[in-house]
This record gives C-alpha cells, sequence and structure tokens, in this order.
C-alpha cells in the first residue's frame, strides 16, 4: 500500500483564499500501485484497471485525508445533476456533489474534463462539479451554483487540472453546443481545419462562473495533455486512469487534515 506521507506530497493542495475549516485537494498520477497504462494513482473503477489496486490506491488516500469514511464515489454522466452526499438515499447517478454537512467529502473523478470546487466565503457550503464539455453545455455549472444556495457574488472557485486551450480540438457540435448557451462563448474557440476548432474548456468555465456572478476564481494553471508525468489524460492515452479532486468541511477548531 502506498505511504500516506509519501501521498501527501503529490497531491496539490488549491492556492485559493478559501475560509478556515474548507480544505480541499487534487490528485496526481503519482504514488500508487496501479500498473501501466493506470499507472500508478489511479483511483476508478471503472477504467478497467484490477480492483485490487485500486482499492489499495482508494484506501491510502482516505488514510491521507485522515476523514475516517470512504468516500461515495459519483457514478458520473456527462450532465447536470448535483446531489448532497450526506443524503443517504441520493442516487449517485451525478456530475456533482454540494454539502454543509462536515467531513463529508465532495469529490469527482476526471482525466482531461475540468473539475471546479466551490465554497461560500463564510465557510459552511462547499462543492465539487465534473465538467466536460457535454456536462458544460447542459449547464452543470449553473446547477452547481444553484445547489450552493448562496449568493454568487458570496463564492470562491478553484479550478482544477484539465485539457488545455492548444490541444484540445472539437467538432463543430461542441462549438454550436456552447455558442448556443452564449454567443460570449465563441471567444474560447481556435480555428484549426475546416470543421474543427480548440476549445478552451478551463476559459469557458471562468466566462460562465463570472456571467453568472462568481468573481473570486483560482487555478486553472495545468493541462492534463501535456503534464504527461503528472496527470493521466484520456485524449492523450486513450485507457488509462482518473484523478479526483475534492472538498469538504472540518471543524475549525485548529484540527489539521493531512492535505490542508
Amino acid at each position: 500500500m502506498p505511504k500516506t506521507a509519501a501521498l501527501s506530497r503529490v497531491l496539490i493542495t488549491p492556492d485559493w483564499p478559501a475560509p478556515d475549516g474548507v480544505r480541499a485537494c487534487a490528485t496526481t498520477r503519482m504514488g500508487g500501485l496501479s500498473l501501466p497504462p493506470y499507472d500508478s494513482f489511479n483511483l476508478a473503477e471503472h477504467t478497467g484497471d484490477d480492483p485490487a489496486a485500486v482499492r489499495a490506491n482508494r484506501n491510502a488516500f482516505y488514510a491521507a485525508l485522515r476523514i475516517g469514511v470512504p468516500l461515495r464515489w459519483l457514478e458520473q454522466q456527462h450532465g447536470a445533476h448535483v446531489i448532497d452526499p450526506a443524503d443517504p438515499d441520493a442516487r449517485l447517478q451525478a456530475d456533482g456533489s454540494c454539502t454543509s454537512a462536515q467531513r463529508v467529502v465532495c469529490a469527482v473523478l476526471t482525466a482531461d474534463c475540468l473539475p471546479v470546487l466551490l465554497c461560500d466565503g463564510d465557510g459552511t457550503r462547499v462543492a465539487a462539479l465534473h465538467c466536460g464539455w457535454r456536462g458544460i453545455a447542459r449547464g452543470i455549472i449553473e446547477a452547481g451554483i444553484a445547489a450552493m444556495q448562496r449568493p454568487p457574488s458570496c463564492l470562491l472557485a478553484w479550478l482544477g487540472p484539465a485539457i488545455g486551450p492548444t490541444v484540445y480540438e472539437v467538432g463543430e457540435e461542441v462549438r454550436e453546443a456552447f455558442t448556443a448557451l452564449t454567443g460570449t462563448l465563441a471567444a474560447v474557440f481556435q480555428p484549426t481545419r475546416a470543421g474543427h476548432w480548440t476549445l478552451d474548456l478551463t476559459g469557458a468555465a471562468r466566462m460562465l462562473l463570472e456571467q453568472h456572478g462568481v468573481g473570486d476564481l483560482y487555478g486553472g494553471e495545468h493541462c492534463t495533455y501535456t503534464e504527461a508525468d503528472r496527470f493521466f489524460s484520456h485524449r492523450r492515452d486513450g485507457l488509462t486512469g482518473r484523478m479526483a479532486t475534492m472538498i469538504w468541511l472540518e471543524q475549525a477548531t485548529g484540527s489539521e487534515s493531512g492535505v490542508a
């Protein structure tokens, strides 16, 4: 099993002014037991990886978080459904989770899609969103903001590792889906060849968050495709693992989690 001390060195801790009691981190592909092409810290069960390796990776992850309870992993659908993971009856077929419960983790799995974390300025509510192009077109960002139940101007957002704007080529259907949301999203596309454009997925999320009133935006500097030693990328590799990006509320009593 991976050593949790070593694991803590290969996690990304968001650089943002989140309130006391808000904890967040994102994993990389490093520090686990999975063999190629899932090497090495794959946290997804649906990729074809050895289930024993995934379980070992997840157990090491739980120990590093020091949460004490396993995460409720979403069955992501590229849609706009957001659940509260503290609700035992919530169906896990969703692309976002949001809660005000303490020590309940909101988490999403990605390997090019954009993970977005939200918290309110008082540190009383948090959310994690899985933002692929289909999810964005179907309203996952708007659904996540609504689930926070706070004025958007009171929210902070952190944008995690995702495929970068120079390497993510898409077709006409993607451009049409985005510009149908708002014409201003045409600015996140750059033409490459007939009927194709590169898409700035992170830039699109920034634009939508700002348009809906979320002004405090952070992160967005990592490209999963070009940083091959650090991140999984489905577009680059096809068969590959998944990273996790998560957020939760701790009691603001000075107690520290393993990744804060």
